[in-house]
């Protein structure tokens, strides 16, 4: 459905929320989960929930997401479920055999009040998980937070209930790398591993949504954090918390259990932020960055500088999550570019004030706001009021760039109408060069279609 009858009048909205910048929590556990090696999520709920859940996942990586569901009926709705998960971990791990299932809540669960700890206990003290097998849970409600909060739920669980306690500390450092692609995570391994830098990562989707197709059939993928890992991250000399709202709780369940520092940073998303990844991981891993990064570093800013001339003064509307929102507003100012409207469906305090000291001086007419009925139909209605040049978000921005004739360029999740962007990263300076490549690229299209025949140029 098309947008052609949203209005210019922006009015208060109270209880409605229309076309949300956000999804589900349970939805963000699932992807969380998965992250993890042989591990099957489970959704403790309907099985619509888990339907939904997993096409979403599906739609936006195009590749087989599993995932075992509690199949919720009128009984279990009014009863409570816990007969229907003994029965399901029963079966999950007498036909798919996983190493660990990792179990999320959902609206209707929460609801009914289902003490996932408590079901899990029981169903350990009835032998319904194998010696060697491992079972861990997290609270995820539809009804609070978003897919972001339900992805830290998700690490913080299973940091809470898988780290073992530990007398010593090792030489190794934890790397909580927050909701990106699969292709993100293997760049921010790659950059780690040229600084010799000895790390855990969790979660980690490479290698599990974004598998090769080698034509022998694999259940669960060879990717993912293995449990084994995930035990030593207590004994980290510290964690790296890449970005505030979906990696933070994890950095906090390790120090206040076990006492290991963390650092939260933004995601390295553009040219300043990678500087203070790398300068942080730098002077606490006493690891210098390799000339062959510098490089790289050298060459995206080489790319800036070429591009800046198209670029400069154009007004670009985002949204998505936070953690990418705040980098990628970073970026955009840094290339000269007026990023005037953003919004994100999460919400939290810290985004206001991030917000307001990167666009102040830079881009003062510059609009931007967070959680509830923060939407793309608000988004939607600055726009009418006066237009911009580019469009930045995930794939629900597509009907507000074909109503306003507006260039978009795809980044964030879900992406459902494009394929291949869960293997290219945005992270980092390759990831800083992709996302320039992409932008100028939607401009320049403009420009083209646009153009007459006595105005269309082959060199621009």
């Amino acid at each position: 459905m098309l947008l052609k009858h949203t209005t210019a009048d922006v009015a208060e909205r109270k209880a409605l929320t229309v076309n949300p910048a956000k999804t589900c929590q349970p939805v963000g556990a699932m992807y969380a989960a998965l992250g993890i090696h042989g591990c099957l999520p489970h959704s403790h709920g309907s099985q619509g929930c888990c339907a939904y859940h997993r096409s979403a996942l599906t739609r936006h990586y195009k590749e087989p997401v599993m995932a075992g569901t509690s199949s919720f009926t009128e009984g279990a709705s009014v009863f409570g479920g816990q007969s229907n998960l003994l029965q399901a971990l029963n079966n999950l791990f007498a036909i798919y055999n996983p190493e660990i299932v990792a179990i999320h809540s959902t609206c209707l669960s929460e609801t009914i009040g289902d003490d996932l700890a408590q079901i899990t206990r029981k169903a350990a003290e009835e032998g319904k998980i194998p010696q060697g097998k491992t079972v861990i849970y997290a609270n995820t409600p539809s009804y609070v937070g978003t897919h972001v909060t339900g992805f830290s739920n998700m690490v913080a669980a299973a940091l809470k209930l898988l780290a073992e306690e530990s007398e010593s500390v090792s030489d190794r450092f934890n790397i909580i790398p927050g909701w990106v692609e699969p292709g993100d995570m293997r760049e921010i391994k790659r950059i780690l591993k040229a600084m010799d830098v000895k790390f855990t990562m969790l979660p980690d989707t490479s290698d599990v949504l974004d598998a090769p197709l080698t034509g022998k059939h694999m259940f669960f993928p060879k990717g993912g954090t293995k449990v084994k890992d995930i035990k030593t991250m207590s004994s980290a000399r510290k964690t790296f918390c890449l970005g505030k709202w979906a990696s933070e709780g994890g950095g906090e369940i390790l120090r206040k259990l076990h006492q290991v520092p963390s650092e939260v940073l933004d995601l390295p998303l553009g040219i300043r932020a990678t500087d203070r990844f790398l300068q942080a991981v730098s002077k606490s891993c006493g690891a210098p960055v390799p000339d062959a990064i510098t490089d790289e570093r050298g060459m995206a800013v080489d790319m800036a500088v070429d591009m800046q001339q198209y670029f400069s003064g154009k007004r670009v509307a985002l949204w998505g999550d936070p953690d990418q929102l705040i980098p990628l507003t970073e970026f955009l100012v840094d290339l000269d570019m007026r990023p005037v409207y953003i919004v994100s469906g999460t919400s939290g305090k810290a985004f206001e004030k991030r917000m307001t000291a990167i666009l102040n001086e830079a881009v003062p007419e510059a609009k931007f706001a967070n959680g509830k009925n923060k939407d793309m139909f608000l988004m939607h209605q600055w726009i009418k009021n006066e237009p911009v040049n580019l469009l930045i978000g995930n794939s629900y921005g597509k009907y507000i760039g074909k109503d306003d004739d507006i260039p978009f360029v795809r980044h964030g999740f879900p992406i459902y109408d494009r394929v291949g962007h869960a293997q290219f990263p945005t992270v980092g300076y390759k990831g800083a060069m992709r996302l320039m490549e992409k932008i100028l690229g939607a401009l320049m299209d403009r420009q083209d279609r646009d153009a007459t025949d006595i105005t269309m140029e082959l060199v621009m």
